[in-house]
């Protein structure tokens, strides 16, 4: 049993659990912070004999022995969105395992927004992940001078990225369409700073002219539910057999979009989403989706990141690429004879 001095109120130190295990405050401070340098033994029983003390670790101490916080920062584009939530799951599941705190930064969809947050904590981390970063390259290497940083889902040349295969998912969305019978799609584009857009369109367009297909693109639009309703309108313009939306969040808007106008999906038009997010297999019909690994990203690009920041280089190469899979649902089916595009304009379907 640690035995408590009479009458000292204050609260523990380091310096007190490092007299008390009979240890030096640095192996105390390796015990919290980086546990596997320590051996089992002695670091549990210095962890109960903080416990006991009731010791409770101070970060900003810590930093000034170790130079380190144990705390990573985690920028996501906008905390609403369902994408980011097995995102930010994941990311902080490795953070956790390995002896991380994780400080979540909401960017709203505002370049400046992202870089005034991370300005403010660059101080208190260790690190950083931007996920779907809309700064520029130059910004985010400018940041990345300043701290050991990872690129999630976007690539930036001469940093590390983790991006799933967008051009794969793109291609297989695409073959399930055709083996439907569908010959022309129009793509729903997000925001224009998104580089997971960019390269989506680009795929469709490539593969579009392998198959000799007729693509269409409309945007951008804001990758949000409200962005696939007001889509509708400009799709009613020059409407296709198909549609491939930049994300799910725009595919369920578009849905509800077509719904308000009288048209049948899929009888009318196929729809396919990207991401799989929460809450697509629940809509009528259960919506197609190209769907990404969100809890292994966030994994991979924080364990990236713990390694760069205990002296592993950086992999400045090619990005890690995860794989993508089609998810097939409700909202695709076989391309049949569909309204005319006057009949689109008036807001009339013709069935069948």
């Amino acid at each position: 049993m640690v035995e408590q001095r009479n009458g000292d109120q204050r609260p523990p130190t380091i310096y007190d659990v490092a007299r008390a295990a009979g240890v030096a405050v640095s192996t105390v401070s390796r015990a919290f912070s980086r546990p596997g340098r320590v051996n089992a033994e002695t670091a549990a029983r210095i962890r109960k004999i903080a416990s006991d003390m009731g010791y409770r670790t101070n970060p900003l101490a810590r930093a000034l022995l170790t130079g380190r916080t144990s705390v990573i920062a985690l920028a996501i584009a906008d905390i609403t969105n369902p994408y980011y939530f097995g995102i930010i799951r994941g990311a902080q599941a490795a953070a956790i395992d390995a002896g991380y705190t994780m400080l979540l930064a909401n960017a709203q969809e505002s370049d400046r927004l992202e870089r005034e947050a991370l300005d403010r904590s660059i101080g208190m981390v260790d690190g950083i992940v931007l996920t779907s970063t809309r700064m520029s390259d130059s910004a985010i290497r400018k940041m990345a001078r300043l701290r050991p940083l990872i690129v999630l889902n976007r690539v930036v040349v001469g940093l590390p990225c983790v991006v799933t295969d967008h051009r794969h998912g793109m291609r297989e969305a695409v073959a399930h369409l055709t083996e439907l019978g569908h010959t022309s799609m129009t793509y729903v584009a997000g925001p224009e700073a998104a580089w997971a857009d960019s390269v989506r369109w680009q795929a469709l367009r490539e593969i579009a002219a392998e198959r000799g297909l007729k693509v269409h693109r409309i945007g951008p639009h804001p990758p949000t539910v409200a962005g696939g309703v007001t889509a509708v309108e400009q799709f009613r313009t020059q409407p296709a057999g198909a549609v491939i939306a930049y994300n799910d969040m725009v595919a369920l808007g578009f849905l509800q979009g077509l719904a308000a106008l009288g048209a049948k999906v899929p009888a009318d038009v196929s729809v396919i989403g990207f991401d799989n997010i929460f809450g697509t297999e629940l809509v009528t019909p259960g919506l197609t989706t190209v769907a990404s690994p969100l809890q292994t990203l966030g994994a991979t690009a924080v364990r990236q990141l713990v390694a760069t920041i205990g002296g592993a280089p950086p992999q400045t190469g090619d990005p890690v690429m995860l794989p993508t899979r089609l998810v097939i649902r409700g909202s695709t089916g076989p391309f049949r004879r569909r309204r005319t595009a006057a009949a689109f304009r008036s807001g009339s379907t013709a069935g069948g």
